[in-house]
């Protein structure tokens, strides 16, 4: 099936429509090339519209209190990405990252804000830094989009208040966390949103575009102003291999078949293989579900397979963009406990009823802790000043909804309550004397302030999402009033991290390292330039941006200049 004039020949072809297949749908166009974006689904946006939007770009060159350094970024990262992942990879992302950003600030309709707050996710390391490096996308106007706004990928729905409030990452920690003024601000959105009255004619959707709404809306003008075609519901079948290139894609658009010729290149943006039960089995550690996955439902590997067809080869396969998350049987994606994992008065335990770590770390630890304590289903444990004062997942807190006005999903199955730590663990299945033992355990160092085996709030990032009303620990706090509630936790994911395995310029490569001439792979199709560690927030969607930049330049062989270390400027094709 052809384009509505007909055409099936585009210069690059972009297989899926997130915030890396869209940047460099974007950057090529600019560079004269003709372009064509496909997308699965019958929504745009990908796993980027359902995410925070962030980015992590070390030395961005935009105002920020934290100074920062490629240097000082490079030594971070090399200091927390295996040996498998070349310095010349990590350097090509950190050079060409800030250009990136600057060419969408200056030539799109995409506007970044860097949280000096924020720090990176393991800040007392060398390099480290205290905040900056992540910038949100800012928010933006629904109504911009016109016709358009129906079919954006709606926001992952734990990061709308109450299921229907659209909040910045800055408003929502300020809310989460009941920092002051909160009430105010949560007032303040809701009546924005009951006062766009057009809207609530039509239906739920908050028109206020934030987080990874909000990315995948300005890039997605920015397509529309380009007149650059997305066609939805058109899947990747097959690449086509011809003349010693790949030479473009067979695909299935509104269930007709046809072949689409890319004269310059096809950039695989497609995601990764998180709801692919049978690569799950036969790639990530064990057990492992699909039911535990926070990432797009359409993600099912599709380019990845089709890469390897050709004789790609992968890396990283092993490896997910983990997070604790937690399943409401009713929702079709896990939620994944950001914030409520380093609030005071909760704890994580396996089937003993022992903590296995700290809760509060970077949630991508949290994976390799739950393997490596054999504990892939976990538990959460909270008592009721907990359960009054903070929501947890989809349980807004008891002071604005008591158990008894919970939605009907959660009464079922989803938490157990119990009036002694005993009765929990029973109701659980888990270990009755190893849970009171840790709970004493845990309660005396909370209320000390320090915890002694795994150091919980010991740190900048672990104290970001603390209470700041709770001293002298804000991550810290006794687990002693009744009742007491448990919900079962799983080793879950944003998405995977393994895939093709590419060069500095994205392009795929074969297991001896030649190059798939004309083939490109980006975000969570291609293995990520991170490794297995996750430096700070924006890490996924920093990399698939500024790799999918970099090979709409070489597509083009768009000349760039760059310096060398002798402060010479060098001139080269691609």
């Amino acid at each position: 099936m052809a384009s509505e004039d007909g055409q099936t020949e585009f210069d690059v072809i972009v297989v899926g429509s997130g915030a890396g297949g869209m940047t460099a749908a974007l950057r090529a166009h600019d560079l004269g090339l003709s372009v064509l974006v496909i997308e699965k689904s019958d929504r745009y946006g990908g796993s980027s519209a359902m995410s925070g939007g962030g980015i992590w770009i070390p030395n961005h060159g935009k105002p920020s209190a934290v100074a920062d350094s490629c240097d000082e970024a490079f030594q971070y990262m090399r200091g927390l990405v295996e040996p498998c992942v070349s310095d010349e990879r990590v350097q090509a992302y950190l050079r060409t990252g800030p250009e990136m950003l600057a060419y969408l600030e200056s030539e799109t309709r995409v506007s970044y804000t860097p949280q000096d707050t924020y720090c990176d996710y393991y800040p007392d390391r060398p390099g480290g830094k205290s905040g900056g490096r992540t910038l949100d996308p800012d928010p933006y106007d629904g109504r911009k989009l016109g016709d358009e706004f129906e079919n954006l990928r709606e926001q992952h729905i734990q990061e709308l208040a109450l299921g229907r409030y659209a909040l910045t990452m800055a408003e929502g920690r300020q809310i989460f966390s009941k920092e002051s003024g909160w009430l105010g601000l949560m007032l303040k959105r809701m009546a924005k949103y009951w006062l766009d009255i057009p809207q609530r004619l039509r239906g739920k959707r908050d028109r206020r575009l934030v987080l990874g709404n909000a990315l995948i809306g300005r890039l997605r003008h920015s397509l529309l102003e380009r007149e650059i075609p997305l066609w939805l519901n058109c899947s990747l079948q097959e690449l086509i291999y011809s003349d010693g290139r790949c030479s473009g894609i067979g695909v299935n658009r509104d269930g007709c078949t046809s072949t689409l010729r890319a004269k310059r290149g096809v950039i695989l943006a497609a995601g990764g293989f998180e709801h692919n039960q049978a690569m799950r089995d036969q790639y990530l550690p064990q057990p492992s579900s699909t039911r535990w996955s926070a990432g797009n439902p359409n993600n099912t590997g599709d380019a990845i397979r089709a890469g390897q067809q050709l004789g790609a080869a992968v890396d990283l396969m092993q490896h997910a963009w983990w997070g604790p998350s937690v399943r409401v049987d009713s929702e079709s994606v896990a939620r994944i406990l950001f914030i409520e994992k380093s609030l005071p008065g909760l704890i994580f335990v396996n089937a003993d009823g022992k903590r296995f770590a700290n809760e509060a770390a970077p949630y991508q630890d949290y994976g390799p802790n739950a393997y490596g304590a054999n504990s892939p289903v976990a538990y959460a444990i909270f008592d009721n000043r907990y359960r009054q004062k903070f929501i947890f997942g989809p349980m807004i807190q008891a002071e604005f909804m008591p158990d008894k006005k919970l939605p009907k999903a959660l009464q079922s199955g989803f938490y157990q309550k119990a009036q002694t730590a005993a009765e929990l663990a029973r109701e659980l299945d888990i270990n009755p004397q190893g849970l009171e033992q840790t709970l004493v355990e845990f309660n005396q160092c909370a209320r000390a302030g320090e915890d002694i085996r795994f150091k919980r709030g010991g740190n900048l990032h672990d104290r970001y999402y603390g209470d700041k009303n709770q001293k002298p620990n804000p991550c810290l706090a006794p687990l002693d009033k009744a009742p007491f509630y448990g919900v079962p936790v799983y080793a879950g994911d944003l998405g995977t991290k393994g895939g093709l395995l590419t060069d500095v310029d994205a392009r795929v490569l074969r297991k001896g390292g030649e190059v798939i001439e004309g083939l490109y792979a980006i975000g969570n199709c291609a293995a990520s330039v991170m490794g297995s560690s996750y430096p700070g927030a924006g890490s996924t969607l920093g990399p698939a941006m500024t790799f999918g930049y970099r090979a709409a330049n070489r597509l083009a062989d768009a000349r760039w200049k760059l310096q060398t270390a002798e402060g010479v400027a060098v001139e080269f094709a691609g």
